[in-house]
C-alpha cells in the first residue's frame, strides 16, 4: 500500500505570537516532529504546504526529504484550500493519504501505524470520546473533496462524502494536543517530556563519504514523478547545481547512468529513471521499511523496560 501525508504549515500564527511550525519540543522543532513520526511509521511521501514564512520554514526543513508546496493566498483563504493543495499533489501517488495541521506534534507511530492497518477509507483517532488527527482519507474520497465547494472547512467536506467517517480508538492523548497559544504549548511540553522513548532510523551507504540516503532517494523519487531535476530540486529546496552534484556522485558509485535525458523544444527537455534507477528506489524503500520494523523489534526486546 502507497502512504503520504500532507502536513498544513501555511497559517500566520497568529494566537501564538510565534511561528508555531518552528518552536522546538525538546530538541527538535514541531514540524521536524511531526515528520520524524510520520516517517517513522513508514510514510512513503510526505508534503508540507507553506505559506507565512514559506521561505524559512522550507529552509528549516529543507534536510528532511519531504515535498514542499505553496499556498500563495495564506492570507486570504483557510486550511481547508492549504489541504486541497496537498491532496491533489499526492492523489494519483497513494493508495491513502494522512491529513494533519502542523501545529499537532505529539501523535506516536503506533496511533499512525494503528490507522494505517484500521481498513477504512475515511477514519480518524479518537483518545477518550475524543476525536483528534490525523485523519485517514482514501484516495477516491480525496477525488470527491477536491471538487468540494469548501464550506464549513475541511469538516464540512468529509460530511458531504460518501463515505462515513470511521473512528479508531487509540491510546494517544497527542492526538488532541495542538498549540493554538502559549498556554497550549505549554501544556505540550510538559506532556511530551512523559512520553515513551522510540527507536529512530535512517539508512544510507558510504565509501569515503555517503553517497546514498534517505534524500537522494526523494530526488530520484521526484525526478520520476516529474521528469525534472529542476522541479524536482525546487521541491525539495535544494539547489539545481546541488542535485546534479548529488546524482553525479551516485552515479559514480555504482558506474552506470541512474537518467534518461531526452531533448526538449519549447517546453525543455525531460529526464526520467533507468530501469537501473527505478529497481534502486524500489530497493531502497523495501529495505528501509524492514530495517525500521526490525529496530522496533529489537528496542522492545532490549531497551523497552529500560525507558
Amino acid at each position: 500500500m502507497k502512504t503520504g501525508a500532507v502536513i498544513v504549515a501555511a497559517g500566520m500564527s497568529s494566537r501564538m505570537g510565534e511561528f508555531k511550525p518552528m518552536l522546538n519540543i525538546g530538541s527538535i522543532s514541531v514540524a521536524q516532529r511531526v515528520i520524524a513520526t510520520l516517517k517513522q511509521a513508514g510514510v512513503n511521501r510526505i508534503v508540507v504546504v507553506t505559506g507565512y514564512q514559506a521561505a524559512t520554514l522550507e529552509r528549516h526543513l529543507s534536510r528532511e526529504g519531504v515535498v514542499f508546496l505553496r499556498n500563495e493566498k495564506y492570507e486570504t483563504t483557510q486550511m481547508f484550500d492549504s489541504a486541497r493543495i496537498g491532496l491533489a499533489y499526492l492523489k494519483d501517488k497513494c493508495d491513502v493519504i494522512l491529513f494533519t495541521p502542523v501545529d499537532i506534534p505529539l501523535f506516536t507511530v503506533s496511533t499512525v501505524k494503528t490507522l494505517l492497518r484500521c481498513g477504512h477509507r475515511l477514519a480518524c483517532p479518537v483518545c477518550g470520546q475524543e476525536t483528534g488527527h490525523p485523519v485517514l482519507i482514501g484516495a477516491e474520497q480525496v477525488e470527491q473533496i477536491l471538487k468540494d465547494t469548501g464550506e464549513g472547512g475541511l469538516q464540512g467536506a468529509f460530511s458531504r462524502l460518501d463515505t462515513e467517517m470511521k473512528t479508531v480508538p487509540v491510546n494517544d492523548p497527542g492526538i488532541l494536543r495542538d498549540a493554538d497559544t502559549p498556554e497550549d504549548f505549554e501544556a505540550l511540553l510538559q506532556y511530551h517530556n512523559q512520553q515513551l522513548v522510540r527507536p529512530v532510523v535512517s539508512l544510507s551507504f558510504a565509501r569515503e563519504v555517503p553517497f546514498l540516503d534517505e534524500k537522494m532517494m526523494m530526488l530520484l523519487q521526484l525526478i520520476e514523478e516529474s521528469q525534472s531535476v529542476r522541479t524536482a530540486c525546487q521541491r525539495m529546496q535544494i539547489s539545481y547545481s546541488s542535485g546534479w552534484n548529488m546524482i553525479r556522485t551516485l552515479e559514480s558509485q555504482l558506474s552506470q547512468p541512474l537518467l534518461i535525458r531526452s531533448q526538449g523544444g519549447a517546453k525543455g527537455g525531460k529526464s526520467r529513471l533507468t530501469p537501473e534507477g527505478k529497481r534502486l528506489l524500489s530497493r531502497y524503500n523495501d529495505s528501509l521499511k524492514e530495517l525500521r520494523e526490525y529496530a522496533e523489534f529489537l528496542y522492545r526486546k532490549y531497551f523497552e523496560d529500560v525507558f
